[in-house]
């Protein structure tokens, strides 16, 4: 299988993503927009994945490309192929299937933990995930439901983390993707966003927590073995 990803900056690159890929013997090809790749024919990948970044969906006069991203994005769903959206990626599959991406109530940034959605815990996919958790958050944009999305999980801080849509297009708006480096690397170009807030934690605070990587990772590898069939 070819997995292609969308790119959005240098430092939020796919994470424990690629090590899966690796695992299974499958192939990563990237649409890099930060240094103006282009789309490849919807023929030369069965897994789209779309990763975050710091800008939001609604800034098209400065980002040209987000207009075209979100063109291909819908092209992809409608073709039946399985994608995932992670954070800004998650915000750009909402916008597109009709939901609303908006300023949510509070930024979270940090390890904080979700709680699954009842009706998403009887999904496939669901039954094998822990109900629970802590995970890794850098938002300060969220989205209302498109119409016929489950919701996957909730937080304090966001009423909808996450989605699924006709069984194969998965947004998230957390990371479940996040190494011990790649946290870094956000921290080191983003550290602006750090201040004193409820649910904003420091970079000494972010980066001691290294004892939910090992997990995340391996709820990012169930998601991802689970879109794997649904190609």
């Amino acid at each position: 299988m070819n997995i292609h990803i969308l790119q959005h900056v240098p430092f939020e690159g796919p994470g424990s993503i690629e090590g899966w890929a690796e695992d299974h013997g499958h192939s990563i090809t990237t649409t890099r927009f930060y240094a103006q790749e282009q789309f490849p024919p919807l023929d030369r990948f069965e897994l789209l994945v779309v990763l975050g970044g710091p800008m939001s969906i609604h800034d098209e006069y400065r980002y040209h490309w987000l207009k075209g991203e979100k063109w291909f994005v819908k092209q992809v769903i409608e073709s039946g192929k399985p994608v995932l959206g992670i954070c800004l990626g998650a915000q750009l599959i909402a916008e597109v299937l009709g939901g609303e991406v908006h300023q949510g109530e509070q930024k979270e940034i940090g390890w904080f933990p979700i709680t699954l959605d009842e009706g998403f815990l009887s999904h496939l996919l669901g039954q094998q995930m822990p109900p629970q958790g802590t995970v890794f958050h850098w938002h300060g944009e969220t989205f209302t439901l498109p119409q016929g999305a489950q919701r996957i999980a909730y937080s304090e801080a966001c009423v909808n983390q996450g989605f699924i849509y006709n069984d194969r297009v998965i947004a998230l708006q957390y990371h479940l993707e996040t190494t011990p480096f790649s946290a870094e690397s956000i921290i080191e170009y983003c550290s602006d966003e750090l201040v004193e807030a409820p649910y904003i934690q420091s970079a000494n605070e972010i980066l001691q927590n290294r004892e939910h990587y090992g997990a995340i990772n391996q709820q990012m590898g169930l998601i991802l073995d689970y879109l794997a069939t649904q190609r």
